[in-house]
């Protein structure tokens, strides 16, 4: 088992600073704001003789009742996750009263505590880290997590009783490298790897509710308060065998109610989890209806070419009439996404929730199928059978064949004359008949058309000797 080290301390120490240190990464988001990280992030450490898992924490403040007593639990839930707790505090601001109730919880919780002084680049280590001995968590290290100053230092020590006695360095290396030779040898097959599903939405409308219920567990900071996750959060587990990861995002709002930095950066992680997700869970609020916004976003997701599953959360309590109104809203305002199963749900009472994953399941096996030539051809014919491409300028669109072009989404290449001037609206015919012909409801299906090269195109016609002859006389006559 690879050892846990919980990253602790009050808000603005560097704690997600350090977290992209230890695993050579940005998955933690920075900024010079307090209380930025509400959620546990786990990552993959990449810093010293051993492998390990890092766990960021949101910041303890003291005096904790409402949003900050649940970041506080999360903290205690890592600390009893951890094997390893380095708390940090901050060398240029000093001792303060949080750092004592956070030295207070590891020494509560935790099984081995390293105090960790940060920010002391350019100060001398002794005199950085000479105020914090009174917090009795032993000898404290001074370290720039920013500019990396120490940390390798540190790791080696804090990572020191997990190394084997009889293992060199370079054994651990080649560990490493046979490791990730064996994960890249196992992605080789789609059915091994976990199935990544975003949840994505508008801010306060249940994401992290839901992920919890699917979880079983209060594993994200839940709050009645729009705007509580700020960070994308992976969370992997398994179902039934199957391994998936969760990926808890920012809500989303519109650009122009969007206005301090840290929350534009979480729209960014928002819509970069979107990007690396095989399938987004959009989440719509049942009992505000659909939005601005919604209709944005779903036409992002539908855009950027993600499988998809829409769900209808806050559906209990709604009177008929009410549900009534936001099918028609799902069916006025979303009429493109036509193709997606549309759930409701209540993620707070569980009623839906059930049918989330499978729904999830059946949207990627449609992003990935494969679909033959063959096949692909003899669906076009049919379809040109039934009806055919229009005339344009006394000439009928011709469509020979098509093949696949890619996965996930499915891309299908046509190739034929005159295929540039396709109308939109055979395009969505075509579109129809290949979805029902291959079952690919829960993604989006793209059309890609090719004109097939005109061999006679740049070529003049060759004249016979007389045709020649005759043609100069007929341009000499012609110029007299």
């Amino acid at each position: 088992m690879l050892p846990v080290i919980a990253l602790i301390g009050r808000p603005n120490v560097g704690k997600s600073t350090l977290f992209n240190r230890l695993t050579r990464s940005r998955d933690a988001l920075v900024a010079d704001f307090p209380g930025l990280t509400r959620d546990r992030q786990y990552g993959f450490g990449k810093v010293g003789p051993v492998p390990y898992l890092v766990v960021d924490t949101g910041g303890v403040a003291g005096g904790e009742t409402g949003l900050s007593e649940l970041m506080v639990q999360q903290t205690v839930r890592a600390l009893k996750e951890a094997d390893i707790a380095i708390v940090i505090v901050d060398g240029r601001s000093g001792l303060t009263a949080a750092d004592e109730r956070v030295a207070q919880l590891a020494r509560q919780y935790a099984e081995t505590t390293w105090l960790v002084a940060n920010k002391a680049e350019g100060m001398d280590p002794s005199m950085a880290a000479v105020e914090f001995h009174g917090l009795g968590l032993g000898e404290p290290v001074a370290i720039s997590a920013a500019h990396g100053d120490r940390v390798s230092a540190l790791m080696d020590e804090v990572l020191a009783p997990f190394v084997e006695p009889d293992a060199a360095p370079e054994a651990h290396e080649s560990h490493h490298e046979s490791h990730h030779e064996s994960q890249h040898a196992s992605q080789e097959s789609r059915a091994d790897q976990p199935l990544r599903v975003a949840v994505i939405g508008r801010p306060n409308v249940g994401k992290s509710t839901l992920i919890n219920r699917l979880l079983g567990e209060d594993r994200l900071v839940v709050y009645d308060q729009p705007g509580t996750t700020r960070d994308s959060i992976a969370v992997p587990f398994e179902r039934d065998g199957r391994s998936y990861v969760l990926v808890d995002t920012a809500g989303v709002r519109r650009k122009g109610k969007v206005s301090d930095t840290v929350e534009k950066f979480s729209v960014i992680k928002a819509l970069q989890a979107m990007e690396r997700a095989e399938v987004v869970l959009m989440v719509l609020d049942a009992q505000e209806g659909i939005t601005e916004q919604d209709v944005s976003l779903t036409g992002l997701i539908v855009e950027r070419g993600r499988a998809l599953v829409v769900v209808a959360n806050k559906w209990d309590g709604l009177d008929p009439d009410h549900r009534r109104q936001v099918r028609e809203q799902i069916e006025r305002r979303l009429p493109f996404l036509d193709f997606a199963e549309r759930l409701t749900i209540s993620a707070l009472h569980g009623s839906g929730v059930g049918d989330l994953l499978p729904a999830a399941e059946h949207a990627y096996s449609a992003a990935v199928r494969d679909l033959p030539t063959s096949d692909l051809t003899r669906e076009l014919q049919n379809a040109v059978r039934a009806h055919e491409p229009p005339m344009v300028r006394g000439r009928r669109i011709r469509l020979r064949y098509a093949h696949q072009g890619g996965r996930n989404p499915p891309v299908i290449v046509i190739h034929g004359n005159q295929t540039e001037r396709v109308p939109e609206a055979y395009r969505r015919y075509l579109i129809n008949r290949f979805r029902k012909a291959f079952r690919l409801m829960g993604t989006p299906v793209r059309l890609t058309f090719k004109t097939s090269d005109n061999p006679f195109q740049g070529r003049r016609n060759k004249l016979t000797p007389r045709q020649e002859r005759k043609r100069k006389r007929l341009i000499k006559h012609v110029k007299r």
